[in-house]
Protein backbone atom coordinates (compact mmCIF):
# COMPACT_ATOMS: atom_id res chain seq x y z
CA UNK A 1 0.00 0.00 0.00
CA UNK A 2 1.19 3.38 -1.22
CA UNK A 3 0.38 6.32 1.81
CA UNK A 4 1.56 9.70 0.49
CA UNK A 5 1.16 12.92 2.02
CA UNK A 6 -1.53 14.82 0.78
CA UNK A 7 -2.17 18.51 -0.86
CA UNK A 8 -3.66 21.58 1.49
CA UNK A 9 -7.20 20.94 1.35
CA UNK A 10 -7.77 24.71 1.32
CA UNK A 11 -10.56 25.82 -1.14
CA UNK A 12 -11.62 21.96 -1.89
CA UNK A 13 -14.82 23.65 -2.08
CA UNK A 14 -14.59 24.26 -5.36
CA UNK A 15 -13.45 20.66 -6.14
CA UNK A 16 -16.45 18.75 -7.95
CA UNK A 17 -17.83 15.72 -6.67
CA UNK A 18 -20.05 13.21 -7.97
CA UNK A 19 -22.94 10.45 -5.64
CA UNK A 20 -20.86 8.13 -4.00
CA UNK A 21 -21.01 4.57 -6.46
CA UNK A 22 -20.53 1.13 -5.38
CA UNK A 23 -17.20 -0.33 -6.25
CA UNK A 24 -18.17 -2.93 -8.54
CA UNK A 25 -15.44 -3.12 -10.74
CA UNK A 26 -17.21 -3.96 -14.46
CA UNK A 27 -16.06 -6.83 -16.39
CA UNK A 28 -16.68 -6.25 -19.60
CA UNK A 29 -13.19 -4.50 -20.47
CA UNK A 30 -11.24 -6.23 -23.73
CA UNK A 31 -8.28 -8.02 -22.30
CA UNK A 32 -5.84 -8.59 -25.46
CA UNK A 33 -2.70 -10.28 -25.32
CA UNK A 34 -0.29 -9.31 -28.13
CA UNK A 35 0.71 -12.80 -28.75
CA UNK A 36 -2.92 -13.77 -29.73
CA UNK A 37 -2.88 -14.63 -33.63
CA UNK A 38 -6.55 -13.04 -33.32
CA UNK A 39 -5.32 -9.93 -31.53
CA UNK A 40 -4.99 -7.58 -34.44
CA UNK A 41 -8.97 -8.20 -34.61
CA UNK A 42 -10.13 -8.00 -30.97
CA UNK A 43 -8.06 -4.64 -30.76
CA UNK A 44 -9.92 -3.18 -33.59
CA UNK A 45 -13.54 -4.71 -32.18
CA UNK A 46 -12.46 -2.85 -28.91
CA UNK A 47 -11.70 0.36 -30.49
CA UNK A 48 -15.15 0.51 -32.18
CA UNK A 49 -17.08 -0.39 -29.05
CA UNK A 50 -15.58 0.93 -26.08
CA UNK A 51 -12.28 3.03 -27.43
CA UNK A 52 -10.28 1.41 -24.95
CA UNK A 53 -8.73 -2.51 -23.74
CA UNK A 54 -6.26 -3.48 -21.94
CA UNK A 55 -3.21 -5.60 -22.80
CA UNK A 56 -1.28 -8.36 -21.98
CA UNK A 57 2.00 -9.60 -23.00
CA UNK A 58 3.22 -6.17 -23.35
CA UNK A 59 7.24 -6.16 -23.91
CA UNK A 60 7.25 -3.40 -21.27
CA UNK A 61 10.10 -4.25 -19.01
CA UNK A 62 8.37 -3.90 -15.68
CA UNK A 63 11.91 -2.78 -14.11
CA UNK A 64 11.46 0.35 -16.17
CA UNK A 65 7.88 0.47 -14.82
CA UNK A 66 8.64 -0.05 -11.29
CA UNK A 67 11.64 2.40 -11.27
CA UNK A 68 9.87 5.32 -12.57
CA UNK A 69 7.10 4.41 -10.51
CA UNK A 70 9.62 4.66 -7.09
CA UNK A 71 11.19 7.78 -8.09
CA UNK A 72 7.69 9.46 -8.73
CA UNK A 73 6.14 7.98 -4.96
CA UNK A 74 9.28 9.75 -3.67
CA UNK A 75 8.74 13.26 -5.53
CA UNK A 76 5.07 13.56 -4.25
CA UNK A 77 6.12 12.17 -0.81
CA UNK A 78 8.26 16.00 -0.58
CA UNK A 79 6.64 18.69 1.18
CA UNK A 80 4.20 21.33 -0.67
CA UNK A 81 7.30 23.59 -0.87
CA UNK A 82 9.78 21.31 -2.53
CA UNK A 83 7.24 20.28 -4.87
CA UNK A 84 6.18 23.62 -6.47
CA UNK A 85 9.73 24.30 -7.05
CA UNK A 86 8.70 22.43 -10.24
CA UNK A 87 6.24 24.18 -11.20
CA UNK A 88 4.01 26.05 -12.16
CA UNK A 89 2.97 23.88 -14.80
CA UNK A 90 3.50 26.65 -18.21
CA UNK A 91 2.67 24.16 -19.46
CA UNK A 92 5.08 21.51 -18.03
CA UNK A 93 6.49 21.11 -14.98
CA UNK A 94 4.29 20.52 -11.02
CA UNK A 95 0.36 21.19 -11.23
CA UNK A 96 -1.87 20.94 -8.26
CA UNK A 97 -6.17 20.84 -8.40
CA UNK A 98 -5.70 23.38 -11.05
CA UNK A 99 -5.68 21.40 -14.62
CA UNK A 100 -5.69 23.85 -17.38
CA UNK A 101 -6.37 27.22 -17.87
CA UNK A 102 -9.72 27.18 -18.17
CA UNK A 103 -11.21 26.70 -14.51
CA UNK A 104 -11.38 22.89 -14.38
CA UNK A 105 -9.59 21.34 -10.76
CA UNK A 106 -9.53 18.07 -9.45
CA UNK A 107 -8.08 16.31 -6.15
CA UNK A 108 -5.16 15.74 -8.15
CA UNK A 109 -1.74 16.67 -8.25
CA UNK A 110 0.94 15.93 -11.19
CA UNK A 111 4.02 16.38 -13.40
CA UNK A 112 3.68 17.38 -17.08
CA UNK A 113 6.67 16.37 -19.71
CA UNK A 114 7.19 16.78 -23.29
CA UNK A 115 8.32 13.85 -24.44
CA UNK A 116 10.81 14.95 -26.65
CA UNK A 117 13.89 16.12 -25.04
CA UNK A 118 14.78 18.80 -27.30
CA UNK A 119 12.05 21.28 -25.58
CA UNK A 120 13.49 20.19 -22.11
CA UNK A 121 14.86 23.67 -20.83
CA UNK A 122 17.95 23.03 -19.12
CA UNK A 123 16.77 25.75 -16.26
CA UNK A 124 13.14 23.53 -15.76
CA UNK A 125 15.51 20.59 -15.11
CA UNK A 126 17.49 22.37 -12.47
CA UNK A 127 14.26 23.46 -10.93
CA UNK A 128 13.55 19.96 -10.01
CA UNK A 129 13.90 19.40 -6.64
CA UNK A 130 15.46 15.41 -6.56
CA UNK A 131 18.26 14.56 -9.07
CA UNK A 132 17.10 15.85 -12.40
CA UNK A 133 19.17 14.17 -14.58
CA UNK A 134 18.13 10.95 -13.15
CA UNK A 135 14.84 11.54 -13.08
CA UNK A 136 14.42 12.96 -16.81
CA UNK A 137 16.69 9.38 -18.06
CA UNK A 138 13.94 7.17 -15.81
CA UNK A 139 10.78 9.67 -17.84
CA UNK A 140 13.12 8.75 -21.12
CA UNK A 141 13.41 5.17 -20.78
CA UNK A 142 9.79 4.64 -19.87
CA UNK A 143 8.54 7.19 -22.42
CA UNK A 144 10.66 5.05 -24.94
CA UNK A 145 9.47 1.65 -24.28
CA UNK A 146 5.33 2.73 -24.52
CA UNK A 147 5.77 4.55 -27.68
CA UNK A 148 6.71 1.42 -29.21
CA UNK A 149 3.94 0.09 -27.45
CA UNK A 150 1.64 2.64 -29.06
CA UNK A 151 3.25 1.88 -32.22
CA UNK A 152 2.97 -1.41 -32.53
CA UNK A 153 -0.88 -1.40 -31.51
CA UNK A 154 -1.71 1.29 -34.01
CA UNK A 155 0.54 -1.01 -36.38
CA UNK A 156 -1.71 -4.03 -36.20
CA UNK A 157 -4.84 -1.39 -36.20
CA UNK A 158 -3.45 -0.17 -39.86
CA UNK A 159 -2.90 -4.34 -40.55
CA UNK A 160 -6.84 -4.92 -39.59
CA UNK A 161 -8.20 -2.26 -41.57
CA UNK A 162 -5.70 -2.64 -44.31
CA UNK A 163 -4.26 0.53 -44.39
CA UNK A 164 -1.11 1.32 -46.87
CA UNK A 165 1.09 2.06 -45.49
CA UNK A 166 1.70 0.09 -41.89
CA UNK A 167 3.05 3.35 -40.46
CA UNK A 168 0.28 5.30 -41.58
CA UNK A 169 -0.73 6.19 -37.48
CA UNK A 170 2.51 5.23 -35.84
CA UNK A 171 4.56 7.26 -37.99
CA UNK A 172 2.88 10.18 -36.38
CA UNK A 173 4.23 9.36 -32.95
CA UNK A 174 7.52 8.57 -34.33
CA UNK A 175 8.49 11.24 -36.27
CA UNK A 176 11.40 13.55 -33.93
CA UNK A 177 8.80 16.92 -34.10
CA UNK A 178 5.95 14.33 -32.52
CA UNK A 179 4.18 16.57 -30.31
CA UNK A 180 3.58 14.16 -27.45
CA UNK A 181 3.61 14.06 -23.63
CA UNK A 182 3.69 12.04 -20.60
CA UNK A 183 2.14 12.76 -16.79
CA UNK A 184 2.85 11.72 -13.85
CA UNK A 185 -0.36 12.45 -11.55
CA UNK A 186 -0.87 11.44 -8.19
CA UNK A 187 -4.55 11.22 -6.73
CA UNK A 188 -4.05 11.28 -2.51
CA UNK A 189 -6.58 9.63 -0.40
CA UNK A 190 -9.29 11.62 1.43
CA UNK A 191 -10.84 9.98 3.57
CA UNK A 192 -12.65 12.62 5.82
CA UNK A 193 -13.68 14.63 3.56
CA UNK A 194 -15.78 12.36 1.58
CA UNK A 195 -16.94 10.85 4.38
CA UNK A 196 -18.88 14.61 5.25
CA UNK A 197 -20.25 14.75 1.81
CA UNK A 198 -21.27 10.72 1.28
CA UNK A 199 -20.10 11.51 -2.23
CA UNK A 200 -16.77 10.73 -4.28
CA UNK A 201 -14.15 13.89 -4.83
CA UNK A 202 -13.42 14.39 -8.67
CA UNK A 203 -9.89 13.71 -9.13
CA UNK A 204 -10.00 14.46 -12.82
CA UNK A 205 -12.65 15.19 -14.78
CA UNK A 206 -14.47 13.54 -16.98
CA UNK A 207 -12.82 14.03 -21.02
CA UNK A 208 -11.53 12.46 -23.94
CA UNK A 209 -7.77 13.14 -25.10
CA UNK A 210 -6.98 14.67 -27.96
CA UNK A 211 -4.00 13.01 -29.35
CA UNK A 212 -3.42 9.58 -31.27
CA UNK A 213 -3.36 7.35 -28.88
CA UNK A 214 -2.63 7.49 -25.12
CA UNK A 215 -1.43 4.28 -22.98
CA UNK A 216 -2.20 4.52 -19.25
CA UNK A 217 0.03 2.00 -16.48
CA UNK A 218 -1.54 2.57 -12.71
CA UNK A 219 -0.80 1.49 -9.39
CA UNK A 220 -3.36 -1.10 -7.92
CA UNK A 221 -5.66 1.32 -6.68
CA UNK A 222 -8.97 1.90 -8.11
CA UNK A 223 -10.36 5.70 -9.23
CA UNK A 224 -10.66 5.16 -13.25
CA UNK A 225 -13.81 4.72 -14.99
CA UNK A 226 -14.79 5.30 -18.74
CA UNK A 227 -18.29 5.78 -20.25
CA UNK A 228 -20.11 3.25 -22.19
CA UNK A 229 -22.07 3.74 -25.26
CA UNK A 230 -24.97 4.29 -23.77
CA UNK A 231 -23.53 6.84 -21.08
CA UNK A 232 -22.89 4.72 -17.97
CA UNK A 233 -20.06 4.83 -16.32
CA UNK A 234 -18.08 1.90 -15.06
CA UNK A 235 -14.78 1.48 -13.35
CA UNK A 236 -12.20 -0.40 -14.57
CA UNK A 237 -10.59 -2.82 -12.48
CA UNK A 238 -6.84 -1.84 -11.34
CA UNK A 239 -3.94 -4.14 -12.82
CA UNK A 240 -0.33 -2.58 -12.17
CA UNK A 241 1.13 -5.23 -14.30
CA UNK A 242 -0.46 -4.00 -17.78
CA UNK A 243 -1.22 -1.45 -20.18
CA UNK A 244 -4.69 0.29 -20.67
CA UNK A 245 -5.01 1.87 -24.16
CA UNK A 246 -7.33 5.01 -25.01
CA UNK A 247 -8.36 5.89 -28.59
CA UNK A 248 -8.32 9.97 -28.77
CA UNK A 249 -9.94 12.73 -30.85
CA UNK A 250 -7.41 12.29 -33.76
CA UNK A 251 -7.88 8.74 -34.30
CA UNK A 252 -11.34 8.84 -33.90
CA UNK A 253 -11.20 11.58 -36.72
CA UNK A 254 -8.98 9.29 -39.22
CA UNK A 255 -11.03 6.38 -39.10
CA UNK A 256 -14.01 8.55 -39.46
CA UNK A 257 -16.15 7.88 -36.65
CA UNK A 258 -15.36 3.80 -37.00
CA UNK A 259 -13.49 4.27 -33.83
CA UNK A 260 -14.48 6.06 -30.68
CA UNK A 261 -12.56 7.99 -28.34
CA UNK A 262 -13.06 7.00 -24.93
CA UNK A 263 -14.42 9.38 -22.47
CA UNK A 264 -12.95 9.29 -18.87
CA UNK A 265 -12.27 10.69 -15.73
CA UNK A 266 -11.01 9.88 -12.07
CA UNK A 267 -12.58 9.48 -8.61
CA UNK A 268 -10.59 9.89 -5.31
CA UNK A 269 -10.32 6.72 -3.46
CA UNK A 270 -11.79 7.39 -0.02
CA UNK A 271 -9.62 4.72 1.63
CA UNK A 272 -6.01 5.13 2.26
CA UNK A 273 -4.20 4.65 -0.75
CA UNK A 274 -3.51 6.71 -3.06
CA UNK A 275 -3.29 6.52 -7.03
CA UNK A 276 -0.45 7.26 -9.10
CA UNK A 277 -0.70 6.78 -12.59
CA UNK A 278 1.79 7.45 -15.31
CA UNK A 279 0.05 8.37 -19.16
CA UNK A 280 1.91 8.64 -22.20
CA UNK A 281 -0.46 10.32 -24.84
CA UNK A 282 0.93 10.17 -28.55
CA UNK A 283 0.65 13.24 -30.09
CA UNK A 284 1.53 14.16 -34.28
CA UNK A 285 3.74 17.02 -35.13
CA UNK A 286 2.22 20.49 -35.02
CA UNK A 287 1.86 20.74 -38.52
CA UNK A 288 0.11 16.96 -39.51
CA UNK A 289 -3.14 17.86 -41.53
CA UNK A 290 -6.05 15.37 -39.32
CA UNK A 291 -8.59 14.55 -41.49
CA UNK A 292 -10.82 10.83 -42.28
CA UNK A 293 -8.44 8.42 -44.62
CA UNK A 294 -9.81 8.18 -47.62
CA UNK A 295 -8.12 4.67 -48.05
CA UNK A 296 -11.07 3.56 -45.34
CA UNK A 297 -14.02 5.49 -46.68
CA UNK A 298 -16.59 3.44 -48.52
CA UNK A 299 -18.38 4.48 -52.07
CA UNK A 300 -20.33 7.12 -50.84
CA UNK A 301 -19.16 7.54 -47.57
CA UNK A 302 -18.60 11.26 -46.79
CA UNK A 303 -16.45 12.60 -44.20
CA UNK A 304 -17.63 13.30 -40.70
CA UNK A 305 -15.34 15.97 -40.03
CA UNK A 306 -13.49 18.98 -41.34
CA UNK A 307 -9.61 18.93 -42.31
CA UNK A 308 -7.55 20.60 -39.35
CA UNK A 309 -3.75 20.49 -38.33
CA UNK A 310 -2.67 18.97 -35.27
CA UNK A 311 -2.06 22.88 -33.62
CA UNK A 312 -5.08 24.37 -35.08
CA UNK A 313 -7.36 21.78 -32.70
CA UNK A 314 -4.51 21.56 -29.88
CA UNK A 315 -5.20 25.50 -29.78
CA UNK A 316 -9.04 24.65 -30.06
CA UNK A 317 -9.08 21.87 -27.44
CA UNK A 318 -7.12 23.77 -24.84
CA UNK A 319 -9.45 26.60 -24.82
CA UNK A 320 -12.64 24.76 -24.00
CA UNK A 321 -13.37 22.73 -20.49
CA UNK A 322 -12.30 19.57 -20.24
CA UNK A 323 -15.86 17.91 -20.32
CA UNK A 324 -16.97 19.91 -23.60
CA UNK A 325 -17.31 18.05 -26.98
CA UNK A 326 -14.19 19.32 -27.88
CA UNK A 327 -14.82 18.12 -31.64
CA UNK A 328 -18.21 19.67 -32.29
CA UNK A 329 -16.39 22.62 -33.88
CA UNK A 330 -14.96 20.23 -36.27
CA UNK A 331 -17.70 18.01 -37.55
CA UNK A 332 -19.40 18.90 -40.72
CA UNK A 333 -22.81 19.59 -41.07
CA UNK A 334 -25.15 18.46 -43.71
CA UNK A 335 -24.26 19.64 -47.13
CA UNK A 336 -20.46 20.77 -46.09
Amino acid sequence: MVVLSQPAVDSISFIKTVKKQATTHFTGIPVIDLFDPCAKTLIVEACQEFGFFKVVNHGVPMEVVSRLETEAVNFFKLSQAEKDKAGPPNPFGYGSKRIGPNGDVGWVEYLLFSSNPDLISQSSLLSFPRNPQVFWSLVNNYVSAVRNLACEVLEMIADELKIKPRNTFSRLLKDEKSDSCFRLNHYPPCPQLQALSGRNLIGFGEHTDPQVISVVRSNNTSGLQISLKDGTWVSVPPDQYSFFIHVDDSLQVMTNGRFRSVRHRVLADDSLKSRVSMIYFGGPPLSEKIAPLSSLMEEGEESLYKEFTWCEYKKSAYKTRLGENRLGLFEKTAGQ
